[in-house]
């Protein structure tokens, strides 16, 4: 249900923008993402700091997209909130508490290498998606943005999140031939 929550702003802001324009949609993003938080609140009585950032950040973009009328800054949000996501696995990998283990380890137990492993892939994907995104954002037609913005890096994302949940079910068999041994 929570990850539900999370595309209903970005099904929202595809078809306003199909049926009307890209500020009529990114006006509809800052209203369905503060909506999603309030409904995320509501259900689960917690907001986390990642869905308040993304919400600062629509806000701040999609604003001053829609005040300068100028589409470019709705463009960098999602460069800036891919590039937020790499830096900040970077930064738990680098402190020694890489933040995707601290979100599984009470579910999978893995190796500390794994751990590594998967953060900094991650890390180095997110990254992959804010370079992309300028391209795709800065040299080809709005149209093609909007669609890569949607489709591609969610489909994207969800390709990564299976390779990952794959790569985890192989560290998971060696891990468990490691104990029965």
């Amino acid at each position: 249900m929570k990850q539900l929550l999370d595309f209903i702003p970005l099904i929202i802001f595809f078809v306003l923008y199909k049926m009307y324009d890209i500020y009529t949609a990114t006006a509809a993003l800052i209203v369905a993402t503060a909506i999603q938080l309030l409904v995320t609140y509501v259900l689960y009585k917690k907001i986390e700091k990642m869905q308040l950032t993304t919400f600062a950040i629509v806000a701040i973009f999609g604003g001053m997209t829609i005040a300068f009328h100028n589409d470019d800054f709705i463009k960098w949000k999602v460069t800036i909130i891919y590039a937020l996501f790499s830096l900040g696995l970077i930064v738990t990998q680098l402190s020694g508490k890489p933040f995707i283990k601290g979100m599984l380890e009470k579910e999978i137990t893995l190796p500390s290498r794994t751990w590594n492993t998967i953060n900094w892939a991650w890390s180095t994907f997110f990254a992959a998606c804010a370079i992309i995104n300028v391209y795709v954002a800065f040299r080809l037609p709005l149209d093609v943005w909007v669609n890569f913005k949607v489709f591609g890096l969610m489909i994207a994302t969800l390709l990564f999140a299976l390779l990952t949940g794959l790569y985890i079910y192989t560290q998971l068999s060696k891990e468990s031939k490691t104990r029965n041994e």
